[in-house]
C-alpha cells in the first residue's frame, strides 16, 4: 500500500495537462522527476506499522517502476501535445526577423576615398549622411576651359567696342552741330533773298505803274498829233517790259519761299548741290554707326552674361564629374561594405550595402494547408527563439511559390523547409532595433469561417 501511494504522489507530481507539458523541455521534466525520486529515496522510513508485509527490495523494485511509468508518460505527453498543437495552430515552420537592403552605387569613375567619418562594419547611419566619397582627378574639363576663354576674350574686346562707340556718338553730335549750323545759316540766306525779291518786286511794279501811266498820255496825245507813233509803241514796250520784271520777281519769291520752308524742315534745294548737305549725311553715317556700335556693345554684354552663366553650370556639373559624396538616403547600418579607401571604381559599381531599419519585415516559410488559409492582412505574432518578447504584426505580402525578393538582407531561399512564404510588417518598436537575423516562429490568428 505504501509503495502504490508513493507512485501516485509521483505521478500526480507530473504536469496535469499536455499544454502544461508543452511549454517546458522533455529533458528539463525527466531532471525534475529524477529529483523527485532521489528525493523519495532520502525519505526516512516510515513507521513499521503501516508498511506491508512486503520486502524491501520488492518495494524499491515497485518504486522504481513506478517513475520509469510516470516518466514514460510525461516524455510521450511531451512529444505528443507539440504535434497536436502545431495541428491546432497556423504558424510557420520558420520565421526570421529581416529587412530590406539599400546598395549605393558611385554615379562617376574615379577613386574612393574616406568619408569626414570613419564608416565601420554595423556601424549606425543616419539618413543623408556622407559614408563614401569618388574623386575623379582626371575629369573632362575641356568645355569649361573653353567657356572661360570665350568669356576672357569678350571681356577684353569690350573696352575697345566702348571706346569706339564713346568716338563715334561725339563725332555725330559734332556733325549734327555742324549740320544744324548750316540749317539755320541756309534758312537766314533764303530769307534775305526773300527780302532781296520782294524789294524787286515792288521796284519793278513802281516802274509798271510809271510805263503804264506814259503809256495812257501818249496815247491821249497820239490822238492830238502830238506824239509821234514811234514814241508811243517805244512806251507801250516799256510797259510791257516792266510788267515781265515784277512777274518775274514774283515767280522768283515763290521759288525762295518753297526752298525756305524746305531748308526749315531740313531738305535743301539749290542747283549746286543736292537735297543734304555733306555735313547732314556725314551726321546720318556716324549715326548709323553709332547705333551699330551699340548693338555690338549690347550684343558683347549679353554674350558675357551668358559665357558667365555657362560657366557656373559647367562647374557644377564638371563637379558632379569630378567627386561625388555617397549619402544614404535611409536611416540604418552598414550591412556590407564592397568596397574600400583607395579602390578604383566604375560609374554604377556599387559601394555599400546598408541595411534599411525603417523597412524591417518577417520572412517566413509556411505549409502549403496553412497558405491557403492566410489573408493579407491577418493578425500575427512573432515568437524568437531566444525567448524574447513576442512581436506583432500584420500580413503584407504572400509570395507563394514565387522567387524571393532579391533586396532582403536575408533571402527568402536560405529558409528552405517549406517553399510558401509570408512577408510580415512588424507593428512593434521592438521590431526597428535593426536586430536582423533573429529567427523563431510565425503564429497566425485563426480567422471564423462562415458555417
Amino acid at each position: 500500500m505504501m509503495d502504490r501511494s508513493q507512485a501516485a504522489s509521483v505521478h500526480d507530481a507530473s504536469p496535469p495537462s499536455g499544454e502544461a507539458v508543452g511549454s517546458s523541455d522533455a529533458k528539463g521534466l525527466q531532471q525534475t522527476l529524477q529529483e523527485e525520486l532521489f528525493a523519495h529515496e532520502k525519505q526516512p522510513q516510515q513507521p513499521a506499522a503501516r508498511v506491508e508485509p512486503t520486502g524491501p527490495p520488492q518495494r524499491r523494485l515497485l518504486l522504481r517502476r513506478s517513475l520509469k511509468i510516470a516518466a514514460g508518460l510525461a516524455v510521450i505527453a511531451v512529444f505528443g501535445w507539440l504535434p497536436l498543437r502545431a495541428m491546432w495552430q497556423n504558424s510557420s515552420v520558420e520565421a526570421v526577423l529581416n529587412s530590406r537592403l539599400v546598395t549605393l552605387r558611385t554615379p562617376i569613375s574615379g577613386r574612393v576615398a574616406a568619408a569626414p567619418a570613419a564608416i565601420k562594419d554595423q556601424a549606425h547611419l543616419d539618413a543623408g549622411m556622407v559614408v563614401l566619397r569618388v574623386v575623379n582627378s582626371r575629369g573632362d574639363r575641356t568645355r569649361l576651359d573653353d567657356l572661360r576663354r570665350q568669356k576672357s576674350r569678350l571681356e577684353n574686346e569690350r573696352p575697345s567696342l566702348a571706346s569706339k562707340l564713346e568716338t563715334a556718338q561725339a563725332a555725330q553730335q559734332d556733325l549734327a552741330r555742324q549740320a544744324a549750323l548750316f540749317r539755320d545759316g541756309r534758312v537766314l540766306q533764303l530769307e534775305a533773298r526773300i527780302a532781296e525779291i520782294q524789294t524787286s518786286i515792288e521796284a519793278a511794279a513802281a516802274r509798271r505803274e510809271e510805263a503804264n501811266a506814259a503809256v495812257d498820255r501818249a496815247s491821249s496825245l497820239a490822238k492830238s498829233g502830238n506824239v509821234s507813233t514811234v514814241e508811243l509803241a517805244r512806251l507801250t514796250r516799256e510797259l510791257s517790259v516792266a510788267q515781265q520784271t515784277e512777274l518775274g520777281a514774283r515767280k522768283r519769291l515763290d521759288a525762295a519761299q518753297i526752298e525756305l520752308r524746305a531748308a526749315r524742315s531740313g531738305s535743301f534745294l539749290g542747283d549746286s548741290y543736292n537735297d543734304r548737305p555733306s555735313s547732314v549725311q556725314r551726321e546720318e553715317e556716324m549715326r548709323q554707326r553709332a547705333k551699330d556700335l551699340e548693338a555690338d556693345l549690347v550684343h558683347t554684354d549679353t554674350e558675357i552674361a551668358w559665357l558667365a552663366n555657362e560657366i557656373i553650370i559647367e562647374e557644377v556639373r564638371f563637379a558632379d564629374l569630378s567627386e561625388a559624396s555617397i549619402r544614404t538616403p535611409v536611416t540604418g547600418r552598414v550591412w556590407e561594405m564592397m568596397t574600400s579607401p583607395g579602390e578604383d571604381v566604375q560609374a554604377g559599381q556599387p559601394l555599400l550595402k546598408v541595411l534599411d531599419c525603417t523597412g524591417t519585415v518577417i520572412t517566413a516559410n509556411v505549409t502549403e494547408n496553412v497558405y491557403n488559409r492566410l489573408q493579407l492582412g491577418d493578425h500575427t505574432t512573432f515568437e524568437p527563439n531566444d525567448g524574447g518578447a513576442p512581436i506583432s504584426g500584420t500580413v503584407v505580402n504572400l509570395t507563394g511559390a514565387a522567387g524571393a525578393p532579391a533586396n532582403l538582407a536575408i533571402n527568402p531561399d536560405t529558409l528552405s523547409k517549406e517553399p510558401y512564404r509570408v512577408t510580415v510588417a512588424p507593428a512593434d518598436a521592438a521590431a526597428h532595433d535593426c536586430t536582423v537575423g533573429r529567427t523563431g516562429r510565425v503564429i497566425f490568428a485563426r480567422r471564423e469561417t462562415a458555417p
